[in-house]
């Protein structure tokens, strides 16, 4: 985080040049609402015109004026805009959930007889939509080892028209070279799509590394509060207007202007609470690198990951959502896991709130014997959180040797 000045592929290099504690923090004076520091929430479902070349000017959908709030919302669009500057892309589309705008972000770039390549660690909703949902409409996907060119080039096929990418994936954190992925599918003529919710707009900048889309589930680091559900879909105009025209108006799964409103509220410090997250993460994954029962910790900022330097060429700092690995089954760690005072049990992630949650290793790891737990590390003291996880550890140890 102390080079977000510098560019690395993260946020600052922006629309306007911004640094992104402006471009959060800084509203102009808005004489259209009397002054006000934080825009009304528009809580309305149409907006009417004072005459017909009006209506018809905002009927035909190319200036984005509210006309419909399924359509374009006033509240909306102000966090849409400053998620695209925050983002570096040229305009934003916000959803109800993440998920929205994923299988949206998906659909409006493949149709029957095209072929995806997806990252084999995807998240897993994802994943299912990519296996179950799209074969109904004839659209195949080839799940590769993202960690490998090498792999993904060989799951590309004559039809092959998306590539999804998720850098760092969420559950064993591993990474895409998202500069070599993109050039590939330019090579190809494939569309990219990232979903970059670990990263957030400020640590990493997909866009500038040549990827066509990004998607972000807004409920988790950009909201913050755990109190929302959201997502977003930045990329440029053209490929943005696209989809408003079709698959955002048709699937209706748009965002409210309350949701918008917090999620904006959200946004403002969202900079200031990453670098909270930054160092309490590390504090507390070096700490679990040194447990006896610890095998692996996979956190890309550790220098012991495998693709720490791809990490730090592609990112400018990290987030605080890192798992770690064990021999010890699952019904021991869940034990362990109840046994935390500090880290509540629970999905999802970004809030104030540290998580705990304990499951098999993942795709690509189904023969390796023991456990995953992934660990959320949220806003308390990290050395409280430590002496939590040591008190559960002492336990677990004394248990093992009983």
């Amino acid at each position: 985080m102390e080079e977000l000045e510098k560019g690395n592929g993260g946020a600052a290099a922006k629309a306007g040049g911004r640094d992104p504690y402006t471009t959060v923090a800084h509203d102009p004076h808005d004489g259209g609402h009397h002054g006000a520091v934080v825009m009304p929430i528009y809580q309305n479902s149409l907006f009417t015109f004072s005459d017909y070349e009006s209506f018809d000017r905002a009927s035909t959908g190319t200036d984005d004026i509210p006309m419909y709030s399924r359509g374009h919302n006033p509240t909306v669009r102000q966090l849409e805009t400053r998620l695209a500057e925050l983002q570096g892309g040229e305009k934003a589309r916000c959803f109800a959930s993440g998920m929205a705008a994923i299988s949206t972000a998906i659909l409006a770039n493949v149709r029957g007889g095209d072929h995806i390549v997806c990252v084999d660690q995807a998240y897993g909703p994802t994943r299912e939509l990519l296996t179950y949902f799209l074969p109904k409409f004839g659209v195949e996907t080839t799940f590769a080892d993202g960690t490998s060119m090498a792999a993904l080039e060989a799951a590309i096929r004559p039809n092959t028209k998306l590539i999804y990418l998720e850098s760092p994936t969420t559950l064993t954190f591993r990474l895409q070279d998202l500069r070599a992925c993109a050039e590939l599918a330019k090579r190809i003529g494939a569309v990219t799509i990232i979903d970059n919710t670990w990263a957030t707009p400020i640590l990493q900048n997909p866009l500038a590394m040549g990827v066509d889309l990004v998607v972000h589930s807004i409920s988790k680091y950009i909201g913050g509060h755990s109190d929302i559900v959201g997502g977003v879909l930045i990329g440029s105009e053209e490929r943005i207007n696209r989809v408003n025209a079709r698959e955002y108006l048709l699937f209706g799964g748009i965002m409210t202007a309350h949701t918008a409103s917090l999620a904006m509220r959200g946004l403002r410090t969202l900079p200031l609470r990453l670098e909270r997250a930054e160092r309490s993460g590390l504090t507390v994954a070096n700490h679990l690198a040194t447990l006896p029962f610890v095998r692996t910790v996979n956190h890309p900022w550790l220098a012991a990951h495998p693709q720490h330097e791809l990490a730090k060429r592609q990112m400018i700092g990290a987030s605080s959502l890192f798992s770690f690995e064990t021999d010890l089954p699952a019904e021991r760690m869940k034990a362990w896991a109840s046994s935390l005072e500090y880290f509540r049990i629970g999905v999802s992630w970004g809030g104030h709130e540290s998580l705990v949650t304990v499951g098999r290793l993942g795709p690509g790891y189904e023969s390796v014997p023991g456990s995953l737990v992934r660990l959320y590390v949220g806003l308390e003291d990290p050395q409280e959180l430590i002496a939590d996880l040591d008190r559960a550890s002492a336990a677990l140890m004394q248990s093992a040797n009983s």
